[in-house]
């Protein structure tokens, strides 16, 4: 009889492992609506590859902040800012790699508007580009000769100060972001292009919007993307 309960014990213990397995999800016509400002509230995600050496990452977002906001935060135990995409309040674009910043000035952007986004860096040459609504920065130098290497987090809606924590309220985003990818290599500008027109592109092999394997942390809502803009 104890066998037997010992049994049923474990088989239900599996069962319950199962349910909570994140199943990725197709996000195919949706977005993330992140409604308030908090500390707390984010979008994590997470991803078999433990080292890059190259890395496109695309996605789109609305927002009213006038103040900085962080897009993007993929963090590692050995560093919080490994890849960071941050809006400063003029405007500007900082992305960052292995802690080592460039800004992009120039490209200017408008509240309540869907705009897309998409960055590249190799780490052979070390050279970084963002490319905005469908318009190229300069290439610049950002960091060369170290990849990306440890467990890899990624969180959207809050700018990683720590592995998976340390969130500033001041830093947080607020507003609606939409078909996010990320490849392990730099995308062609025809195939960047293509991501801009919302044309057929090859998904993302790092993250796919398709197939996203996710867990939403606090008050993150999942929703139909409305499409006026894009």
């Amino acid at each position: 009889n104890v066998l037997c309960l010992h049994q049923m014990a474990l088989v239900l213990l599996l069962v319950m492992l199962t349910a909570c397995a994140a199943v990725p999800q197709d996000l195919s016509g949706k977005m993330f609506t992140f409604p308030e400002a908090t500390n707390t509230a984010h979008v994590r995600i997470t991803t078999s590859r433990q080292e890059l050496s190259a890395v496109t990452v695309c996605l789109r977002f609305l927002t009213d902040l006038r103040r900085g906001y962080s897009i993007f935060s993929l963090a590692t135990p050995s560093s919080a800012n490994d890849l960071l995409i941050f809006k400063l309040e003029n405007g500007v674009t900082e992305f960052i790699i292995r802690n080592k910043l460039a800004e992009f000035v120039g490209q200017e952007y408008g509240l309540n508007v869907w705009h897309s986004i998409c960055t590249t860096w190799d780490s052979a040459s070390g050279l970084g580009q963002v490319w905005f609504d469908g318009n190229p920065s300069s290439r610049k130098l950002i960091s060369s000769g170290t990849n990306i290497k440890g467990s890899i987090l990624i969180v959207l809606g809050q700018e990683q100060d720590s592995h998976g924590g340390a969130f500033d309220t001041n830093q947080c985003f607020v507003g609606m972001m939409s078909d996010v990818h990320m490849w392990d290599y730099t995308l062609s500008p025809c195939e960047i292009q293509n991501y801009m027109s919302d044309l057929s592109f090859t998904p993302g092999n790092v993250l796919n919007w398709k197939a996203l394997d996710f867990q939403i942390k606090g008050r993150v809502l999942t929703e139909d993307k409305q499409k006026a803009g894009l």
